[in-house]
Parts: C-alpha cells; structure tokens; sequence
C-alpha cells in the first residue's frame, strides 16, 4: 500500500502562538506539510532553506509589515502564492497586498473551510502553472521544439489541459486536422507523464492494410497465416510500461476496434494464432483527423469503442485559426533549415510574411514547414522574398461581382464566372477547383468542356 502524499508545504508567519498552533493543527490534519516562523528572519531562512508551495502571512505583525515579509518571500521564490491574514479595519491594506503580488487575503476571524478552499486553489494554481512550465522544457529538450510553438491562447488552452492530464492515466482522443500535430501533442503528454522513461510506439492506422493492421497491433505466432515464417511480439507488446499512439483511429476497421476495446476495458489481447492472453501495462492516446461522432452516424465506427476512447478530447486548432503563431513558426524553421542546410536566412520580406499571413494553410503546419523548407532551398540571398513563395502559397482572391456596367447577369453566367474563377485561382487543378466548389470531379470537366475551357 502506497504512503500518501503531502498535499503541499505550507509556511505559517505570524507572530500570534497561539493562532500559529491552530493553524498548524488544522492544516496538518488536511495532509499539508507545515513550518513556522513567527518573525522575518525565521519566515526568510526556512524559504532559503526549503521549497514551499504556499506562505501564509499576517498582515500586522509586531515588528514588521506583512507586505514587507511577502515581497522578501517572493525575491527568494518568485512564484509563492501568499494568502495575507487581516482583521476588518485593514482591509484596504490587504487589497494593496493583492496588488502588490499577494494571491488573496482572510479576514479574523476566517472560517477555516474557507481557509482550506484558498490554499487548496492555491496550490493547484501554481503546481498547474510549474508542469506547464516544465512541459514545455520537456518537448523542447526531447524535440528540439522551443515550447511547443504556442503563442495564441488556443493553443495555451490546449497546453494547460495537456499539462492537467499528463500525469493521469486516461485514455486521450486527439482530433484535428491533419498536419497540425497531433503526434506532436501526444509525445508531449507522454513525455510529462510518469510512463516518460518507457516506450513511447506511435502507429498509424490508415497506413497499414486491414489484414496486416491486427497482426502489427496484437502480434502473432510463427505459421498463424501464409506467410508467418516467424513470431512476431506486435506493437501492444512492444509499448508495454509506456505509451501506445493510435492516429487514424478513424481508418480502423470494426473488426480490430471490437478487439481493441477489450484491451482498453481489460488490458489484455490474444495474439494471432494463440489461445493464451497477453497482458499489457500501456496508456492509450488516439487521434482522428475530424470528430469521430459523424463516423458513428454512418455506421462506420462502433458506439462502445468510441465511449471507451472519447474519455479526454482534445481539439487542436488548424493553423488558420491561430495565425498568431506563424511568425514563431517561421523563425523556429528558419534555424532548423538553416543548421540542416548550412545557410544563413535571417528573415522574410515583409511581403513574404504577409503572404504567408493571409494564406489560409490547408495543411497546417506540415504545410507551412514544407514551404519554409522549399523557400530555404530555393533562396540565394540572405532573406526570402515573396516571388520565391508565390509557386507554394497560391492566395484565395475575392471572387469579382456579379454585375457588369449596372446590368444584372444571368445564373449560367453566375455559375460561369464562378467555375472560370475558381479553375484559374487553383492553377487549373481539376481536384482542389472540385472540392472548392464543392462538385465532382466529373461535373466540372462537364462544365469545363461546355464554357469552351480545356483541362
């Protein structure tokens, strides 16, 4: 049986024994870890001495002003929540500690529910903000990703629920379009959970055939099927201790999400070609390109499996959504193509950037890499200018109005100017005009032929 552990170290400074002692009593009987001080110097030697999670401060102390005492605190630790205890005729005096850095303050006599409700908030504020801060550090030293490229608050939010969840051993659903990193997020959970010293086995569902998707997953026995010359241990087995990444997870056949839900439920599999069970110690993290509840209107993903799995959702934000983070994106690719390719590119021109900025980047940030890595290779000067992205960024232009001279046009010169438009604004690509105006392939080659355009 596991010993339990300290909810957080608390330091009590007051110079009221009494008060102090009952404090102590009660915070200790919560599961906190407790020190005390009832002057300055004894408060400033133990936080030199130790790390504490939160202070509690009295705001009137006998020689010294409480303010005084938080603000040494924090030039020791910067980030120590401080919860000033006052009594009702200073509480203008404790709104200023607020201001002044103080996380909130209690009126004596305080309720010590209350009490408990702060410093447990408290806490967990700042243990939220250190694994942020420590997730980051992670990815950027297992990555070489300087903080996960996150500027935006969409993708702040997405940080903070990763960092909250790290640690837990839930089943994680990722979803987002394809290119903007999936795999990316998934190997940062990994990485700040304690399974980060174990393998960490990514698979990608859609790449592999459906009769060679369950023996790659469960593994198999030598002569199981025509070509099984040998045993195989399969990637459960493999990701035992650590963590298994299902991308794709869409792309999964019925049959092998029926056996995978045993593994979720029970953690535990049959190889091919056997009768004896395997059992895995493995944390499972999925990803799918859109939300897997239209799949199961269709008939096309099973209702259990997607219960077993939908457990943490976690939606990433295609690139368009968060244009706050390109110019971040593009510097940290700029120094990664620069190492590789042993050149100095120190920046883009302003009309390169703004292109960049207005393009709508279908492929998120797979595409954008793509383009920065092509701009790298192509460039002989010392920044990339605009007419070397033209070829990769292709920008939407606002269709031209539907009048000419104040007459009104007919709808088969609607549909005329705007099968033309879309042709050329494309580069006479018959697939992305297609899916741009949101017809078949066969429909617009119809078209094509009878407006006199020849694909």
């Amino acid at each position: 049986m596991r010993e339990q552990t300290s909810a957080g170290k608390i330091l009590l400074v007051d110079d009221d024994k009494n008060l102090i002692e009952l404090l102590k009593m009660r915070l200790e009987s919560a599961n906190y870890e407790v020190a005390t001080a009832f002057k300055e110097e004894d408060a400033l030697e133990a936080s030199t001495g130790q790390v504490f999670d939160l202070s509690i401060v009295d705001l009137k102390l006998f020689h010294q002003n409480g303010i005084s005492v938080m603000e040494k605190l924090h030039s020791i630790n910067p980030g120590l929540p401080v919860i000033i205890l006052t009594a009702h005729g200073t509480i203008e005096s404790a709104v200023e500690a607020i201001r002044l850095g103080a996380y909130t303050y209690l009126t004596k006599p305080f309720d010590s529910r209350e009490l408990l409700l702060q410093i447990e908030k408290a806490v967990e504020n700042r243990k939220l903000t250190s694994e942020v801060n420590r997730l980051r550090g992670l990815v950027a030293e297992r990555y070489n990703f300087s903080n996960i490229v996150a500027r935006s608050q969409k993708m702040q939010r997405v940080l903070e629920v990763v960092s909250r969840i790290a640690k837990t051993e839930s089943t994680v659903y990722i979803y987002g379009e394809s290119g903007s990193g999936k795999e990316l997020i998934a190997k940062a959970i990994h990485v700040a959970s304690e399974r980060k010293d174990d393998p960490f086995v990514a698979i990608n569902c859609a790449a592999i055939p459906e009769t060679l998707l369950e023996s790659e997953l469960f593994g198999h026995n030598k002569g199981a099927f025509t070509g099984a010359i040998r045993s195989s241990k399969g990637l459960m087995t493999q990701a035992h201790g650590g963590t298994i990444f299902l991308d794709e997870i869409a792309d999964m056949p019925l049959s092998i999400q029926a056996k995978l839900l045993r593994v979720i439920q029970e953690r535990q599999f049959y190889p091919i070609g056997t009768e004896k069970p395997v059992e895995v110690d493995i944390r499972i993290i999925v990803a799918a390109k859109n939300d897997l509840k239209e799949e199961l209107k269709k008939g096309l993903f099973r209702k259990d499996f997607f219960y077993r799995i939908h457990v943490i959702p976690i939606l990433l934000p295609p690139l368009r959504e968060r244009k706050e983070d390109i110019p971040y994106l593009i510097d940290y690719f700029l120094k990664k193509f620069g190492q590789q390719m042993k050149k100095e590119v120190r920046a883009l021109t302003p009309q390169a950037m703004q292109r960049l900025m207005l393009y709508d980047w279908p492929g998120n940030v797979r595409e954008l890499e793509n383009t920065i890595e092509y701009a790298m290779a192509m460039t002989q000067e010392d920044v990339i200018t605009d007419l070397i992205l033209q070829t990769k960024t292709t920008l939407q232009e606002p269709l031209k109005p539907l009048k000419e001279d104040g007459d009104a046009v007919s709808l088969k010169d609607i549909e005329r100017q705007a099968i033309i438009q879309a042709y050329s604004q494309v580069g006479n690509n018959v697939s992305l005009a297609a899916n741009r105006l949101g017809i078949s392939k066969a429909t617009l080659y119809r078209k094509l032929k009878e407006y006199d355009t020849s694909p």
